[in-house]
């Protein structure tokens, strides 16, 4: 159907077919320019309608011009810069819809769609400064909106501006309480300031709100382990195997936790599980030689000493370079002595 209007509007024919969207959109933007400003020449208007309609048929470089015909007509054309910024926007060219958004931001400073497109272009270039400005205009402008205050946030946390990224944070949560992405959000921010307790009372709001969630569990036990709180940290990670049995990572922090609790019984176990699960984890394969010698020193077992080496060769021997590696060379020779 698209094809048939295009070929119709490149012959100058009347436009037939065309779907409720565009005719909304076409009548939508006549009526918004014609009664908001009667001084616009109708040219400007037809083009920008007639760039409405090319965008919708995907002719994005021939909606792009009638644009810039608009602009040439008008340079304070607002609606032709906004829809400009989205058309550049769609082809990844973020130079352009940036200056784009920029002009239609001084020409309207009351648009949230404006503001909030210009954040999403700038976070996509990775100028987290200038997005997290953006956002938190259009957070300003439309202060019930839930998105512009998390991604203000995420913006501010990533130039590691800590305290306006949880005052935005904070608006978030205030918008929806019940957003387990603003509550991890919140974690993550609280763990930059080293703020445990805010980092635990945000992700123990998450764990009510989706407790099954072995993101929320682990990183709620990584919490505990940091704050030394062992057995709280060890009956999460117990959760999260039971909920994802092939999470290795969960298995990884649950044998560190065993560790710390002086069950080596559990360690051994654990560090063997992560080891059954991702063969190429270096770690998992260092500290389960840990936890052979620790095992093997309180029964006084020379195999398990040799289990022990085994494991920390096959570390080294997947990541020669890791840290601290002269000291596990140094423990294979020490106790490959004492074994011979």
């Amino acid at each position: 159907m698209k094809a048939i209007a295009l070929s119709q509007y490149k012959k100058g024919k009347p436009v037939s077919g065309l779907n409720i969207h565009l005719v909304v959109l076409c009548l939508t933007g006549a009526i918004l320019l014609l009664s908001g400003n009667c001084r616009q020449e109708q040219g400007q208007v037809d083009l920008y309608l007639e760039a409405i309609m090319l965008r919708e048929f995907d002719e994005k470089e021939m909606a792009v011009e009638k644009l810039n015909e608009a602009i040439k007509l008008d340079k304070d054309f607002l609606p032709a810069y906004s829809l400009l910024a989205e058309i550049y926007a769609d082809t990844n060219d973020y130079e352009k819809s940036a200056a784009a958004y920029e002009k239609a931001t001084q020409l309207g400073r009351w648009s949230f769609k404006n503001y909030f497109g210009l954040g999403r272009v700038y976070q996509n270039m990775k100028k987290f400064d200038r997005a997290a400005w953006s956002f938190a205009r259009a957070g300003e402008i439309d202060a019930g909106h839930l998105e512009a205050h998390i991604n203000a946030a995420r913006c501010y946390y990533q130039i590691k501006d800590y305290n306006r990224a949880l005052t935005f944070g904070r608006l978030a949560e205030q918008i929806d309480p019940n957003a387990v992405e603003v509550q991890m959000l919140l974690a993550d921010i609280y763990q930059a300031q080293k703020d445990y307790d805010g980092v635990i009372d945000s992700l123990k709001r998450a764990f009510e709100i989706n407790g099954d969630n072995p993101e929320i569990i682990i990183s709620l036990a990584v919490t505990y382990l940091k704050t030394e709180r062992y057995e709280s940290a060890k009956e999460l990670l117990i959760s999260a195997t039971q909920i994802q049995p092939d999470n290795g990572t969960a298995w990884q922090y649950l044998g560190y936790c065993f560790l710390k609790l002086d069950d080596t019984d559990g360690a051994v176990e654990a560090y063997g599980r992560a080891v059954q699960i991702n063969n190429k984890d270096w770690q998992s394969h260092s500290r389960l030689g840990t936890a052979y010698m620790l095992k093997a020193a309180k029964n006084k077992d020379r195999m398990l000493k040799l289990q022990a080496i085994r494991q920390w060769q096959i570390s080294l021997a997947l990541k020669p370079d890791q840290p601290n590696y002269q000291t596990l060379i140094g423990l294979i020779e020490k106790y490959s002595k004492q074994n011979r």
